[in-house]
């Protein structure tokens, strides 16, 4: 059983650490992951052997809180979205709040810093004082989160990034309050100008303190969060957008009378009306009435799709011309929508392969910074001139504590991943984990099933080739009427045929289906004999003249059905499993992306050469029967390719689970979804293009984003330590060094939001 915690108090990597462990080593928890980005734990656990109060209880004993967020889908769509946007509209009002107080406090604090000895006026030690009022309400209301983070991280035998905030400013206040306070054991000597005519010179003794440097980092650090938190709000964009897509109301009807309820009060079994122009509420099945609906949300297909009884509908999509009645059959969080929204959800909650460096990073990198910055520290005390050591040796350590914040490394998978699968599920790819994302990228051969997936996998009648000069509307009157009792899925192609054109049909007589070759019936007066030229043979009849047309048709990989009518050839009736308009071009873009592209098909060599040569590939595995498909799969994969398969049936199923990535088309079935590691909601290869190029894409912002966290550290943490000062004079500003630290963490996620405007690759054929 599966549960969703919203965890607060995250601040980096060190804590998702923190709160990953706490719940994998709870009793009866199979498997947990933890997103810093959606402040979201999944969790995995035994029903049997606990519950989530108890897995509520493991986070809070981690130091954080939690609560249950599964359980808010009980109230229905409106209630997640409205606890969400509260949540994060009250994290980003409290961190703006407190940062305005830091501001406004620190600001004339930093002014009296930087101004001792330059200003008359502003170089009196009373003024520690005044710096000591300004500054103990930021550290004590505006950082107090750091401290109370930095205490639960301690309590708990780690360290996070609120240990090296906590423990940079705390250095420098609280050693500028005993200064203030007990000022001889650091006083120094200055020079003063004693009057205005300058008549005397006197000597004061003149303290230095750091509270600008407590107070300015506070609030650049909330500066930070609170961009940080704007920025991440927007990651999950792709989710609103969705949930919007929903209707709010419903027209049930109920006691013959038809009232307007609230979404959630629809339940399955419910009889709905939807007029002209509405919404549809949820998913059911057409009862009563015909109408042209709008599936385009989910689909992509942009032509209405017509509905009459028997027909299923689905939420959100739009009615278009009639009004109709349908039978509710899932309601909330059951409903195709949220299904979706609930994958985009869980893949944006997984962790990528690659997040497991910066989790392997994260659990060394804070106390390697405190060495970092405790070595500091003591080399400065011992080098630095006497009267300025302990001013250089405590700058510099807090130096290095506040830059080395790892906040940047948290953020950068999971930004990045939220980001992708949003995009990915607005494009109609539903990816269902960050690893499926990441594996994506690494495919270089692309395995196509012909049938549903480069093929529309619905027969249609493509060719009518009359040979006895009957008229071309008259030879598919009488196929068509022959085949209307057949169960055949040729003669329904036939009989749909016939019934776009407006032919009217009549009953057969004398039917008789002649299994494996064809079948005879009478058409009027009229003798027919419909079936392959092997039974055409076997009853004795020249079928000589229809030999040249049967080779061409055999050649373009369709199915031709000879016509015999009063014992002589009237004919031929093609049928074909068109290729879908798209694939094509998919095909083509796939291969321009160094992909090789692979037909793997049960049809004989012939049919499935020819539809090859069609959307133009070049390798074809034909003639494999559906248990031997995933054998050929992993064929493929021990000569060292990395494999995505694309199907639709019951029989991809096991390849889907072979391949590296499974990729199943929606249209397909739900054993195939289930198997596969990415869906295509709308059915054609199109969204194969989209998803190997959207995982192509996340992960290089992935690495993007990995690169400068690690490289903004590897420059930073010498810097601030003062490694290059001898050759360069450099020193780095414990408030330089926050502002950076902020500003690292918030480029993360601005970098990993550029993949917002992700647009899948354009084939030569569709460029404009």
């Amino acid at each position: 059983m599966k549960a969703e915690l919203a965890v607060r108090g995250m601040s980096c990597a060190g804590c998702v650490d923190r709160v990953e462990a706490s719940l994998v080593r709870a009793r009866g928890v199979r498997n947990a992951g933890v997103n810093l980005a959606t402040d979201r734990a999944t969790v995995d656990y035994d029903p049997a052997a606990t519950n989530v109060d108890a897995l509520i209880a493991a986070v809070e004993g981690a130091g954080y809180g939690a609560r249950d967020a599964t359980d808010l889908w009980l109230e229905g769509a409106k209630a997640v979205e409205a606890a969400e946007s509260r949540a994060k509209s009250e994290e980003y009002e409290e961190l703006r709040r407190k940062f305005w107080i830091a501001a406004a406090l620190s600001l004339p604090v930093l002014v009296i810093a930087m101004s001792h000895g330059k200003i008359r006026g502003l170089d009196s030690p009373w003024l520690n004082w005044l710096e000591l009022l300004l500054t103990t309400p930021v550290v004590v209301y505006s950082g107090a989160q750091f401290y109370r983070g930095a205490w639960a991280a301690f309590r708990h035998r780690a360290a996070d990034m609120n240990t090296l905030i906590a423990l940079g400013t705390g250095a420098a206040y609280v050693y500028s309050v005993v200064a203030t306070i007990w000022p001889a054991p650091f006083a120094r000597p200055m020079t003063m100008t004693a009057t205005a005519g300058g008549s005397a010179l006197s000597t004061t003794p003149m303290v230095p303190v750091y509270f600008e440097a407590a107070g300015v980092i506070i609030a650049l650090v909330l500066l930070g969060k609170m961009l940080e938190a704007r920025a991440k709000g927007r990651t999950s964009e792709a989710i609103r957008h969705l949930r919007k897509l929903q209707a709010k109301t419903a027209r049930v009807v109920r006691d013959g009378r038809e009232i307007d309820v609230e979404i959630e009060a629809v339940e399955p079994g419910d009889v709905v009306q939807v007029r002209p122009g509405e919404k549809i509420p949820v998913d059911g099945v057409v009862t009563e009435g015909r109408s042209s609906v709008d599936e385009s949300m989910l689909t992509g297909e942009s032509l209405p799709v017509e509905k009459k009884p028997g027909d299923e509908v689905f939420g959100a999509t739009l009615n278009a011309t009639g009004a109709f009645r349908f039978e509710a059959t899932r309601v909330g969080r059951d409903t195709t929508l949220q299904q979706i929204v609930r994958m985009v959800e869980e893949a944006q909650g997984s962790k990528a392969p690659i997040a497991k460096l910066a989790d392997v990073i994260s659990g060394i990198f804070t106390p390697v910074v405190l060495c970092i910055a405790i070595a500091t520290f003591a080399v400065w005390f011992v080098v630095a001139p006497v009267d300025v050591r302990f001013t250089l040796a405590l700058m510099n350590f807090v130096s290095v504590l506040i830059i080395a914040c790892p906040c940047a490394l948290g953020l950068a998978t999971p930004t990045a991943i939220m980001v992708g699968t949003g995009r990915g599920a607005e494009e109609g790819v539903l990816i269902k984990g960050g690893e499926s994302l990441e594996m994506a990228h690494r495919v270089d051969t692309v395995v196509l099933d012909k049938t549903g997936t480069i093929t529309t996998g619905r027969p249609e009648v493509t060719d009518i080739v009359p040979l006895s000069g009957i008229p071309v509307a008259e030879l598919l009157r009488v196929v068509a009427s022959a085949e209307r009792n057949s169960e055949h899925s040729l003669a329904d192609a036939i009989v749909r045929g016939a019934a776009a054109q407006g032919i009217a049909l009549e009953q057969p007589g004398n039917f008789r289906a002649l299994p494996g070759h064809g079948l005879e019936a009478t058409i009027g007066s009229l003798d027919v004999l419909i079936g392959n030229a092997r039974l055409m043979r076997e009853r004795g009849i020249d079928i000589s003249a229809a030999d040249a047309a049967l080779t061409s048709l055999a050649e373009e990989g369709k199915t031709p059905i000879l016509v015999v009518i009063d014992g002589l050839v009237g004919g031929i009736v093609a049928v074909a499993d068109p290729v879908k308009p798209e694939s094509a071009r998919a095909i083509s873009t796939l291969e321009r992306m160094g992909l090789d592209v692979v037909m793997l098909t049960g049809d004989n060599r012939r049919t499935a050469d020819a539809i090859a040569r069609r959307v133009g590939i070049r390798h074809v595995i034909a003639e494999v029967l559906p248990d031997a498909k995933a054998q050929e799969i992993k064929r493929l994969q021990t000569e060292g390719k990395v494999v995505a398969m694309v199907g639709d049936g019951i029989n991809d199923a096991p390849a889907l689970a072979q391949a590296d990535v499974g990729i199943a088309i929606d249209t397909g079935t739900d054993v195939a979804i289930e198997a596969s590691d990415i869906t295509l909601l709308r059915g054609n290869l199109r969204g194969v293009v989209t998803a190997i190029a959207l995982s192509k894409s996340t992960i290089r912002t992935v690495k993007q984003n990995l690169f400068w966290a690690f490289i903004y550290n590897v420059i930073g943490i010498p810097l601030a330590a003062g490694a290059f000062y001898p050759l360069t004079g450099w020193l780095l500003s414990p408030v330089i060094a926050s502002a950076g630290m902020s500003l690292s963490s918030f480029s993360v996620v601005t970098n990993s939001l550029r993949l917002r405007s992700f647009r899948p690759p354009v084939s030569v054929s569709e460029a404009p």
